[in-house]
């Protein structure tokens, strides 16, 4: 158990540095550096960050434990592979992208009002930053953390939810130390005006995080969906647009209430018909690997079927929300080495999508220890045990692991 919490904890920490936090994680940043000068303003950030992401990592685990104590196989990352979750998700992105812009400001009337205290809502702010770089920290494993999350899940809840607990804590050590300890913060960059221009580039990487999001939900549930997250993403610019015409006062007397009013009205009418329209679907065509790489699908019986007949078996657990599964599939499975090793050694390729709700998928990745995607096993030709490879692939690794499968023939 203390290794588990170890590996966690660790894992947390390298999670701050996977491409699907840093658009989220900068924003904390640079609340950091407003305030510096600050020791309490800056701690009461601090913890509100770090709160966020207790919270929310202990309800997430708390739902996934829940959900298989009543029988469902879902992993890590599970609540991706909701079409719904992911055009909401996605909509909170792009949201977050515009007030960065400037588009809109976050609290702007509450800090008009001389009685309230500003700290407050940089509290909530902060922890809601928090929350939110959990929810899109999921696509991403870290090193160590399938180890950890994968024992967890197979330990009694008490047990789990402390190793959960502890890649929270990792995942929100390195800013929630900068700011309870003044010292550190010596090391940061001076506040200046070039925060402001950081702000408005950091922008453009939420903007990218919104494409990736769309781009899911399109393997996800088809075009129509698509179509219609794209529509709720232009009213959704359109209400932000308005509401930051009514937070500056564009109009005299009282149409900035309008504007307030229209925009609730936005707001509901882009939220309202979505869970009746975000259903799993057909995904849009497209093969992930080239046409010269036959793939098939997995299943548990086809593996059975094919095991010990000569050929070596690679399985791909992946799915589209999955970033470390897409960047393996770049730099690693769709290699010209790796394509003319499985064509040389004659291996069967098989593609464990959990794009959508695969509970096979779920279920062996547990019978193998890994709590999260991706996962890769490659099974000798001669029927022996699989071997599961690293969740950081390298063209080598994968060319070892099938001519080493082959030659057990």
């Amino acid at each position: 158990m203390l290794t588990a919490m170890l590996a966690a904890f660790i894992g947390g920490i390298i999670l701050n540095l996977m491409p699907c936090v840093f658009p989220v994680i900068s924003l904390k940043a640079l609340g950091l550096l407003r305030h510096t000068d600050n020791a309490a303003s800056a701690r009461r950030e601090g913890i509100g960050f770090l709160l966020g992401v207790v919270v929310t990592m202990m309800a997430l685990a708390g739902i996934l434990l829940a959900a298989r104590a009543g029988g469902a196989a879902v992993g890590w990352g599970f609540q991706l592979q909701s079409p719904l979750v992911i055009a909401l998700l996605s909509l909170v992105i792009l949201a977050a992208a515009l007030n960065l812009l400037g588009v809109f400001e976050v609290g702007l009337s509450v800090q008009r009002v001389g009685s309230v205290d500003v700290g407050r809502g940089a509290f909530t702010r902060s922890a809601l930053t928090g929350a939110l770089a959990i929810i899109v920290a999921t696509p991403c494993a870290a090193p160590f953390m399938a180890s950890a999350i994968g024992y967890a899940l197979v330990q009694p809840p008490a047990v789990a939810l402390v190793i959960f607990f502890a890649l929270a804590i990792g995942f929100a050590a390195p800013f929630t130390l900068v700011s309870l300890f003044p010292a550190l913060a010596k090391f940061l960059p001076r506040p200046g005006a070039w925060m402001d221009v950081l702000k408005r580039g950091l922008a453009f990487p939420m903007f990218g995080a919104y494409a990736w999001l769309v781009w899911v939900l399109a393997q996800q549930a088809g075009s129509a969906a698509l179509a219609t997250l794209l529509a709720a993403s232009v009213i959704v610019a359109f209400a932000g647009w308005l509401y930051g015409m009514a937070q500056h006062r564009h109009f005299a007397g009282k149409s900035h209430k309008v504007l307030y009013a229209v925009t609730a009205v936005l707001i509901i009418a882009v939220i309202a018909p979505l869970p009746g329209l975000m259903k799993p679907g057909a995904g849009l065509a497209g093969d992930q690997l080239t046409a010269e790489v036959t793939k098939a699908k997995w299943t548990p019986q086809a593996v059975e079927a094919q095991r010990g007949h000569g050929k070596a078996i690679f399985v791909d657990f992946t799915a589209s929300w999955c970033i470390t599964c897409q960047v393996n599939e770049k730099t690693s499975l769709s290699t010209q080495a790796v394509k003319e090793a499985i064509a040389k050694t004659g291996t069967l390729y098989m593609v464990a999508d959990s794009t959508k709700f695969n509970p096979d998928v779920d279920d062996t990745m547990s019978e193998f220890g890994q709590g999260g995607l991706p996962m890769y096993l490659v099974y000798p030709a001669d029927g022996g045990p699989p071997k599961v490879l690293p969740q950081v692939l390298t063209p080598n690794i994968v060319v070892n692991a099938l001519n080493q499968a082959s030659k057990k023939a």
